[in-house]
C-alpha cells in the first residue's frame, strides 16, 4: 500500500464509539506525535480495525496489545515478534501515551497516588489512588475531569466539571499504575501487578459511557489485562437508564453510592437522587443483577457457559434443576455508605436501610467520612460505625467497614480534587458560601456570648455579689 495512504488513514482513524483517538485529543509527550493515531486507548476490535486500514492483518491486534498493556512496552522498535517493516510503518503513523504524570506521592501505608494532566495546553488535572491490601492491589481510577454530580459530601463534587476522559486517559491510569511496579524489571519478567480496578474516582462513570466500557473491555481482554469480570467494578450514584444499558454490553460488579437510606436525606446528599429516586435505583440495581451475562460478553466464564448449554441442548430441564446461565446470575450489588456524624448513622436508618436492601442481593460497605476543608460534615464515631455494622450484620447483610487509606496523601475515598478549570464557578460558589456560613456562625456566637455575658452579670447582681 502507498505509505501516503496509509498516513492518511492512520491519521483519520476513529474509534468504533465515535470519538477521535488522534494525537490532537489526547495528551501526548512531544510534537513528534502530531498526526499519528494513539494505540492505547484501542479494544482489540478497534485496533484489529485499524490494521485493516493500514494494510495488516487482524491478528497484529493481539500482538501489539500484548506488548503495551502485558509487558508495559511503548517502543515499537521492542515489539520484536513483529516484522521489521511493520515496526517502521507503525512508528510513522502512530504511538502510545498514557497521560503525563506530573506529580506522585506514596503514601506511609502503601497508597500511592498519581496526577495526571490532561488536555492541550496547562490542561486539567485528574487523580489515581492504588491501595494495597490482603494480598490484593486496588486501583481507583478517574472517568471524567472533576464532576457534575456534586454530592454534598464529596471533595470532588465541589469543584464542578470540565470534561470527559478519553478511552487512552481512563485505561492509561492502569497502564502508569502497573507500570510503577515492573519499570525496573526486564520485559521478559514482567507481570501485570494490578489485581482490581473500581471506577470510583474522579467523575460519574455512567455518564462517560462509551469511553468507560471501552477501557473495562480492556480491561477483561486475556490480551491485554486480563481480569476477572468480579473484579472490575463499576460506581455509580445512581444514573438509572444507563445502568439498565450498561448491562446490555458488558458485565461487571456493580457499586452504587448510596449514603442514605430515603428520599428525603439521599436528595441532600446525592442531588441526582432528585431525578432517580430510590425506588427506581433499587429496581435497576435488581435487573441488574437478575440478568445473565449480555450476548456481547466474550469473557471465559461466558463461554463456558455456552458450552454447558450445547451439552444440555437435548434436556428438559425441570424447575428444580440447576440453570445453566445460573453461574452468571450469582451476582450482589455493591452498597456503598459514608458514615455521617449525626446525620444518616442512627439506628432509624440501619433500619431503613434494611427494609431498603430487602431482595436485593447485595454486600454494604460502611465507609469513614474523610474530611476536607470546609466540609459540613463530622465522622461519624467508632462506636457509631460499629453499632450500625452490628444491625445490618444481624439482619443477614454482608457488612463490612472500609479501613481509611491514603488520607496523609489525601487519596483517601472523597478526598480526590485535582485541578479543574471550573466552567460552572461552582468551586467559586462554594467558597463564598462556606464564607458566609462562618461569618453569620461568628455573629451568631458574639451575640451569645453577649447574652451570655449579660445573663451572668444580673445573676451576679441579684446575688449581691
Amino acid at each position: 500500500m502507498n505509505v501516503d495512504v496509509v498516513d492518511a488513514q492512520a491519521s483519520s482513524f476513529t474509534q468504533g464509539d465515535g470519538s477521535s483517538n488522534c494525537a490532537s485529543d489526547v495528551a501526548k509527550p512531544a510534537d513528534r506525535n502530531a498526526n499519528k493515531v494513539n494505540l492505547l486507548g484501542m479494544t482489540r476490535k478497534e485496533l484489529e480495525t485499524y490494521f485493516e486500514t493500514i494494510g495488516e492483518k487482524k491478528f497484529r491486534a493481539a500482538q501489539v496489545m500484548k506488548w503495551i498493556h502485558q509487558l508495559g512496552v511503548t517502543d515499537f522498535n521492542e515489539m520484536t515478534n513483529l516484522a521489521g517493516a511493520l515496526r517502521e510503518k507503525l512508528s510513522r503513523v502512530a504511538y502510545v501515551a498514557a497521560p503525563e504524570v506530573v506529580h506522585r506521592e506514596y503514601s506511609n501505608d502503601g497508597t500511592r497516588k498519581w496526577v495526571f494532566r490532561v488536555g492541550e495546553g496547562a490542561g486539567s488535572l485528574v487523580e489515581t489512588v492504588l491501595i494495597p491490601a490482603d494480598g490484593r492491589k486496588t486501583l481507583c481510577i478517574s472517568s471524567q475531569v472533576g464532576c457534575a454530580l456534586d454530592c454534598s459530601f464529596c471533595s470532588t463534587g465541589k469543584q464542578g466539571f470540565q470534561r470527559d476522559l478519553l478511552p487512552a486517559e481512563i485505561i492509561g491510569q492502569l497502564w502508569v499504575a502497573n507500570q510503577s511496579y515492573m519499570e525496573d524489571t526486564p520485559v521478559g519478567e514482567r507481570t501485570r501487578t494490578v489485581t482490581n480496578v473500581v471506577m470510583m474516582g474522579m467523575g460519574e462513570p455512567l455518564l462517560n459511557f462509551e469511553p468507560v466500557v471501552a477501557s473495562m473491555q480492556l480491561m477483561l481482554d486475556d490480551h491485554a489485562y486480563g481480569m476477572s469480570k468480579r473484579r472490575v467494578t463499576l460506581s455509580t450514584s445512581g444514573i438509572v437508564p444507563m445502568i439498565d444499558k450498561l448491562g446490555d454490553v458488558i458485565d461487571v460488579a456493580l457499586a452504587i453510592s448510596l449514603h442514605a437510606p430515603n428520599d428525603e436525606l439521599r436528595n441532600e446528599l446525592v442531588p441526582i437522587n432528585k431525578k432517580y429516586p430510590l425506588v427506581e435505583l433499587m429496581a435497576a440495581a435488581r435487573r441488574y443483577v437478575e440478568r445473565g451475562a449480555p450476548l456481547s460478553d466474550k469473557s471465559a466464564q461466558h463461554k463456558a457457559i455456552q458450552a454447558k448449554m450445547a451439552q444440555k441442548a437435548a434436556v428438559t430441564l425441570d424447575d428444580d434443576q440447576d440453570d445453566a446461565l445460573e453461574p452468571s446470575r450469582k451476582k450482589h450489588v455493591t452498597i456503598e455508605y459514608v458514615m455521617l456524624d449525626g446525620v444518616n448513622d442512627q439506628p432509624l436508618h440501619a433500619k431503613q436501610l434494611i427494609q431498603l436492601l430487602n431482595g436485593l442481593p447485595s454486600k454494604i460497605n460502611l465507609i469513614p467520612f474523610n474530611p476536607f476543608p470546609h466540609a459540613p460534615y463530622g465522622r461519624s464515631s467508632r462506636n457509631r460505625i460499629m453499632a450500625f455494622q452490628k444491625a445490618l450484620s444481624d439482619a443477614g447483610y454482608v457488612c463490612t467497614v472500609r479501613t481509611t487509606r491514603g488520607d496523609d496523601i489525601d487519596a483517601a475515598c472523597g478526598q480526590l480534587v485535582g485541578q479543574v478549570a471550573d466552567r460552572t464557578r461552582r468551586a467559586e460558589k462554594w467558597k463564598q458560601k462556606i464564607v458566609e456560613h462562618q461569618n453569620a456562625n461568628t455573629s451568631k456566637l458574639d451575640s451569645t456570648a453577649y447574652s451570655t455575658s449579660g445573663q451572668r452579670r444580673e445573676i451576679l447582681r441579684t446575688r449581691g455579689s
